[in-house]
């Protein structure tokens, strides 16, 4: 029983931290990367669709995205979406495909993206905060239960807690890591 609250409890906490991941990863740096794309949604016949799902993304350079149509005709639709998607993207059509140049950020917009990603975290470690107080009420409602021990309860409580720490140090790191990486020029 209290294998099985630690391992959902770890599993649950883990999965936190990946979504924190892929949070940080949509928050974009100076640098052109193809996962800033991966929420715009393109209308393809009338279906909102992914943009990674009509159009092949690649990094044309350090600093530029190229976006290939699978349906050449797609492509102004593509273009459309980008621009209306408030990344402060401005994609330029060379017929064939989409260059998109990724604009140098100012130290505002630095600040601001910054103050973003510590509200993520933040969300993040209140995350992982509940899924310490579910299993804990979990543990308390087996104890009650007479199901285990006061000391299998404290002992159990006491591993969930360092389990805790661990991952919101992790969270920690991830953050420390982006931070550094939007504030680089």
């Amino acid at each position: 029983m209290i294998a099985e609250i630690k391992k959902a409890a770890e599993e649950k906490m883990r999965k936190s931290v990946e979504s924190l991941k892929a949070d940080f990863g949509k928050v974009r740096t100076g640098r052109a990367t193809t996962g800033i794309l991966d929420h715009v949604k393109v209308d393809y016949y009338g279906t909102p669709t992914l943009i990674s799902q009509v159009s092949n993304l690649t990094l044309v350079d350090a600093h530029t995205l190229g976006v290939q149509a699978y349906e050449k005709n797609m492509l102004g639709k593509i273009e459309k979406a980008i621009r209306d998607a408030d990344l402060g993207l401005n994609p330029s059509n060379m017929g064939e495909m989409l260059r998109v140049p990724m604009p140098p950020l100012t130290e505002e917009r630095r600040k601001e993206l910054v103050k973003l990603v510590r509200g993520e975290a933040e969300n993040g470690k209140v995350a992982i905060r509940n899924i310490r107080r579910d299993a804990i009420a979990h543990l308390k409602d087996l104890l009650k239960n007479k199901e285990i021990s006061e000391d299998d309860e404290r002992r159990a409580a006491d591993e969930i807690q360092k389990l805790t720490d661990k991952f919101i140090a992790e969270q920690e790191k991830h953050l420390a890591d982006k931070e550094k990486d939007l504030m680089a020029v």
